[in-house]
């Protein structure tokens, strides 16, 4: 569990990543309404209570700008006849009374402008380069799909069902995305002495979405590592590392009397004795130590591993043979940002139409608790991994809004859309129940959400 400072952390860049994709999702719905001269009334970021409030003269119109106590959503709220009497000289204002079109547009514009915004984030964190991990593979696990299909140590991936991947997380999107209906998958690849052919990764009729194991994992690919000797470059604050007085440039030279040359048999041991008491020969300064150490147990794939809280001491040229810097100009980051939002886009639709249909878990939904841990993780990583991570979860967000579920804008949309082919808007009766459908299905979903988190939280 993490303290209270890491805690504060994670909640100030929550609420900065909620106001943010907010205020621009409200601004969408504010700004078409004004546009097509619809009344605005007041602009929310929040629900509830208002914390803030200040009324600004629009031209003819009085509108209040709000911030409210639950910072979990907004709204803007405009004339209506359905919410109150309205006087007929400004009656042609009333949202109610605009034509279909009208409607629609301001509705949608709330989706739209999330897609914008993180086309616009994806845009700077791309115009600024990439910094990644080759897609270069590790021994395969014995009798996986990858070791079965062939690969070897050292093996580059160029290309996933011919689409060009440059970093680890491409691999891995790609693999993603291409396996998600199973079958077999064509993969490009660079040999370690440079000879390039392909290799076919067979995923048959599994839901690669469907087990808990990370899809790289699940198929045996593991990235590669460098061989760093076994010498600490750092420890976390009261970690097991740190309490059992381990320090920066202590080299680790036998574990329970057994010797261990590189940083990866350290790991090897140390994961597969959790909770036991290892007694540690090391090497400090050209002295010679004897060090009791015990991991802390945590909990991966159903499974419990050592952890101690240290990591290896790394030199740049270790380091450059497994990274790779992406540089993009102008209109390749405009092009590769607009790329990336859509295939994000896309590829939500696809898991949540396989969560439907029982082919994905349902532990791939997340809720606040972690979107509040991830955004302070990313914001402690730095500026340009934290706008990459508000881009995906503006993309997440509209595409969530256009979903056809009553109280979202795309249940709104759907009425719309019934409309058009009825020629008369949906019954207040209807709209009504699909309110009662649509509230039900949003605290199931929320309800669920929030139990993977604690279940994430406390494993």
């Amino acid at each position: 569990m993490m303290g209270s400072g890491g805690l504060l952390h994670n909640l100030l860049f929550f609420i900065i990543a909620i106001g943010v994709l907010v205020a621009f999702h409200e601004f969408g719905h504010y700004w078409v309404a004004r546009l097509l001269k619809v009344k605005v009334l007041r602009f929310s970021i929040g629900f509830g209570k208002p914390l803030y409030v200040r009324k600004v003269q629009k031209g003819e119109d009085l509108i209040e700008f709000a911030v409210a106590a639950i910072p979990l959503g907004g709204y803007v709220k405009m004339l209506d006849e359905r919410e109150g009497p309205v006087d007929e000289s400004i009656r042609h204002r009333a949202f109610n009374t605009q034509p279909l079109a009208s409607r629609f547009a301001i509705v949608a514009a709330g989706p739209v402008f999330n897609f914008i915004l993180a086309i616009f984030l994806y845009f700077i964190f791309f115009v600024n380069g990439e910094d990644g991990i080759k897609p270069m593979i590790a021994e395969p696990v014995a009798q996986s799909a990858a070791a079965i299909a062939g690969f070897e140590a050292g093996d580059e991936i160029v290309a996933v069902a011919g689409q060009p991947v440059r970093t680890w997380n491409e691999f891995r999107m790609a693999l993603i995305e291409h396996g998600l209906d199973g079958g077999d998958i064509v993969l490009d690849v660079r040999s370690s002495d440079l000879y390039q052919t392909q290799r076919l990764i067979s995923i048959g009729d599994r839901h690669i979405l469907n087990e808990k194991s990370d899809v790289v994992e699940l198929l045996g690919f593991d990235v590669w590592r460098p061989d760093f000797p076994a010498v600490i470059g750092g420890v976390s604050e009261a970690a097991p590392a740190e309490r059992a007085g381990l320090k920066a440039g202590d080299r680790i030279l036998s574990i329970d009397q057994q010797p261990v040359s590189d940083w990866q048999q350290v790991v090897d041991v140390i994961q597969s004795s959790a909770n036991k008491t290892l007694q540690l020969t090391i090497s400090r300064q050209g002295d010679n130590h004897e060090v009791s150490l015990q991991p802390e147990s945590r909990e991966r794939d159903d499974q419990l591993i050592g952890f101690m809280g240290a990591y290896p001491e790394v030199s740049q040229q270790l380091l450059d043979q497994s990274r790779v810097r992406i540089e993009y100009g102008v209109f390749e980051a405009m092009q590769r940002a607009t790329v990336e939002t859509w295939t994000f886009s896309v590829l939500t639709l696809k898991v949540l139409g396989k969560m439907l249909v029982g082919q994905a878990a349902l532990e791939n939904i997340s809720g606040p608790i972690t979107i509040a841990q991830y955004a302070g993780i990313t914001a402690s990583i730095g500026f340009l991994i934290y706008i990459k991570f508000l881009a995906m979860i503006s993309v997440s967000l509209g595409v969530l809004n256009l979903l056809p579920v009553p109280m979202l804008d795309g249940g709104h949309l759907m009425y719309y859309l019934v409309e058009l082919i009825k020629g008369s808007p949906v019954s207040p009766r209807v709209e009504q129940l699909g309110q009662q459908i649509g509230i039900t299905l949003l605290f199931l979903l929320m309800s669920l959400a929030i139990f993977n988190d604690i279940q994430r939280l406390l494993n």
